[in-house]
């Protein structure tokens, strides 16, 4: 097998889900949700899911939010998105196990969107009007300052760039 290093990445999408209050929804990952799963406090994580081929991100974005947390098109204000794509590497032994080992990580492009809609809309147990595998066991909203503390060490520095990029996106419903 080659070095991860000689892999390609991955092309994929990052969704910061903002309530008007201003915290982010962040997912706390199933036991079985993928090779990135970890025990202990770095078990949470913003959607982020593939793009298929031809499609374009934003697309992707709305797609993968729908299919992870059943949240619909329609309780979404879009409110930004980062300029550039933003990578990371996986751990040598998981990029083995991930994607049958075809990648060496994941690039993203982030998008931002503010929600409209109640909790109510949010069914982690029963994503995409239940036509997808749940991928997280539970959810909760969180302050935009705890989220790079949240992730599997690995994933930090995106998260970093993502927080700085949408934070000031926080007072959204005040403005809108």
């Amino acid at each position: 097998m080659s070095d991860s290093h000689d892999l390609p990445y991955r092309p994929c999408v990052g969704i910061t889900l903002i309530r008007p209050g201003g915290d982010v929804f962040i997912g706390r990952r199933r036991r079985d949700a993928g090779p990135e799963h970890v025990d202990g406090p770095y078990q949470w994580q913003m959607p982020q899911g593939g793009i298929d081929p031809g499609e374009d991100p934003e697309a992707a974005a709305r797609r993968e939010l729908f299919e992870e947390t059943n949240v619909p098109a329609h309780a979404l204000r879009l409110l930004g998105e980062v300029p550039e794509w933003l990578s990371y590497d996986l751990p040598g032994a998981v990029a083995q196990q991930a994607w049958k080992g075809r990648y060496r990580g994941q690039t993203q492009r982030w998008f931002a969107y503010g929600f409209t809609g109640p909790d109510s809309l949010i069914d982690v147990a029963c994503p995409g009007g239940g036509t997808h595998k749940p991928e997280f066991a539970a959810w909760r909203w969180a302050p935009f300052a705890e989220l790079p503390g949240l992730v599997i060490p690995f994933k930090r520095p995106v998260y970093e760039a993502v927080v700085a990029a949408f934070a000031g996106h926080a007072g959204w419903a005040e403005r809108a």
